[in-house]
């Protein structure tokens, strides 16, 4: 059986949404892209403070364990995830980067001396030329 999240023809004849505006977003996709490339290399080269340039304190991180909000607790996200990924001895592959709009979507895998990052997976809302709102998802396996 097929099921679908559309509302069923009575339900959309019902709802007038003639009178909802969408707020004006104020972002490009160049921007999007040039945020998403900026923010890997400075994660894969374990420069935290470039990292940080791209947060804003209203910026959230949201990752399987924790929701980071705010410049501090972001932050403390690289703090240990440098730990985990030392630069000198750890490899990552970026298998795909892009942007749409406002989004920046990353796949990534990593081989670190203590733990192996498959299938990981980051998305950016960038706004005005900063992370607004960020996801990581990822299977992290202790060696």
């Amino acid at each position: 059986m097929l099921y679908s999240c559309s509302p069923k023809s009575k339900e959309i004849e019902n709802n007038d949404t003639s009178n909802i505006s969408s707020p004006s977003l104020n972002y490009d996709e160049q921007t999007t892209q040039q945020v998403v490339d900026h923010h890997l290399e400075a994660f894969i080269g374990n420069d935290l403070e470039e990292v940080m340039a791209d947060y804003t304190e209203e910026s959230v991180l949201i990752t399987p364990d924790r929701t980071y909000s705010g410049l501090a607790e972001i932050r403390e996200n690289f703090v240990n995830a440098y730990a985990a990924l030392p630069k000198d001895s750890t490899t990552v592959s970026v298998i795909k980067n892009m942007a749409v709009k406002e989004v920046g979507y990353i796949i990534w895998e990593a081989d670190a001396p203590n733990f192996d990052f498959k299938n990981c997976s980051d998305s950016f809302i960038v706004h005005d030329g900063k992370i607004i709102l960020q996801t990581f998802m990822g299977v992290v396996t202790p060696k």
